[in-house]
């Protein structure tokens, strides 16, 4: 995964569950979309508890001018300033690991001195933790569950004996630090919960993608197995039958000349029927129906995670005409597994008197800037060449993220339903 603090974290042996966000190499686009907003409203939190603070902490310098005063505020807006920052690490879920500790260390040092300073600052004993609270709920969850309850039940304890303490000091609770100090109780304790739940909706999503990317994988690992099971029942009966008709040439060769010359004129046919097969394999001639590679288009892409959309009007009557057809089928298909991160696709064939007309869009398109891209690329060069021997033409549209192929064929012969 590409993280947004790559180089600043260490190693550390109890991040189990950190091994399954080490092996998305690159989130997709609506991944990172996700995260923008998980994180948005992780930070949008934070930012509204440290505004309530600060505006209570700067009422209280207003009315006292302590300097005591003053040295909240300034230590709170540090403190703020962290929280934000902090955040960022979140993206690795829960249980992923610490960042190095000078982080957490220049998380907790502010938060502390304002615990401290707030046990001996007039009207800041109820308020005064809450800072503390908040830079544990920072980083609590980047902890594994044990260590994590253990750290949050001490912050909780921090917190609720704070204003015990204050007291025992000299500093109790008063009417007029009461009210802002509970607003930011009630809403500080809320926010374990919409952080931890915000990260485990944010592990869902990535976890959906890695699988949704694994089956676009196995697609085409399927579709390389049944050109492997095709290419080996072609090459193996005819190397088998070589071998025998060899055979038998060899042992007739002394007793029946022209026997043997028989079965080495056929073993000659059949090597020369085999190389044309293999040719017509790689070339993706053999055995190519329109109608299954529509069919086989539409599974694939339902089962990689992508709600596909099929119409299918009449096929061309042309025989060449539905295998280039075809094969372009089969190339967008791939293409839209290997290079977007397509959730919607469309598939249309019209057959007219004027030709056919096949039209195969998708959401989510990757950008034309990368090696895949390139790779793309050149695919669909192959492909518009051999359309454009049948005086077609094949072009490709993209609206923001949306990408769409056209292929165009005027008609050679009537079409059939």
């Amino acid at each position: 995964m590409s993280l947004l603090y790559a180089g600043s974290m260490t190693a550390e042996p109890t991040r189990e569950p950190s091994r399954e966000f080490a092996s998305l190499a690159g989130p997709a686009r609506s991944v990172q979309t996700t995260w923008t907003y998980t994180l948005g409203s992780i930070v949008f939190f934070f930012v509204v508890l440290d505004a309530v603070l600060l505006g209570v902490v700067s009422t209280n310098f207003a009315a006292t001018e302590d300097g005591r005063d003053a040295a909240l505020v300034v230590l709170v807006l540090l403190s703020s300033a962290l929280h934000v920052r902090y955040c960022w690490f979140l993206r690795v879920g829960r249980g992923g690991g610490m960042p190095r500790p000078a982080w957490t260390v220049a998380l907790l040092v502010p938060a502390v001195a304002v615990w401290l300073l707030g046990l001996v600052t007039p009207g800041a004993g109820l308020f005064a933790a809450v800072s503390l609270w908040m830079s544990v709920n920072a980083f609590a969850p980047l902890l594994p569950k044990p260590r994590r309850r253990l750290v949050l039940l001490a912050a909780i304890v921090a917190t609720v004996v704070h204003p015990l303490l204050a007291s025992s000091l000299g500093n109790p609770v008063d009417a007029e630090s009461t009210s802002g100090g509970w607003v930011l109780l009630i809403y500080g304790a809320f926010l374990p919960l919409m952080v931890i739940s915000s990260l485990w909706w944010w592990e869902i999503v990535v976890t959906l993608d890695r699988h949704r990317s694994v089956a676009a994988d196995l697609a085409v690992a399927q579709e390389r197995l049944r050109f492997a099971a095709d290419l080996h029942d072609i090459q193996g009966h005819h190397l088998q039958v070589i071998a025998l008709k060899s055979e038998l040439a060899e042992r007739l060769l002394a007793v029946d000349p022209d026997a043997a010359r028989e079965n080495l004129h056929e073993t000659r046919l059949i090597a020369k029927q085999a190389l044309e097969e293999t040719r017509s394999l790689v070339a993706g001639l053999r055995e190519v129906d329109l109608a299954s590679e529509l069919e086989n288009a539409r599974e694939v892409l339902t089962a990689s995670g992508a709600d596909c959309s099929l119409t299918v009007g009449a096929l061309p009557g042309d025989i060449e005409v539905r295998r280039v057809l075809a094969l372009v089928v089969r190339e967008a298909t791939t293409n839209i597994l290997r290079h977007s991160d397509a959730n919607e696709a469309t598939i249309t064939l019209t057959t007219t008197t004027d030709g056919s007309t096949l039209e195969i869009g998708n959401n989510e398109a990757t950008g034309p800037t990368d090696a895949r891209a390139r790779t793309l690329s050149s695919g669909l060069d192959g492909l518009r060449d051999r359309v454009a021997a049948l005086g077609g033409r094949l072009d490709t549209d993209r609206d923001g993220t949306r990408f769409v192929l056209r292929v165009t064929v005027p008609v050679r012969t009537a079409a059939r339903a």
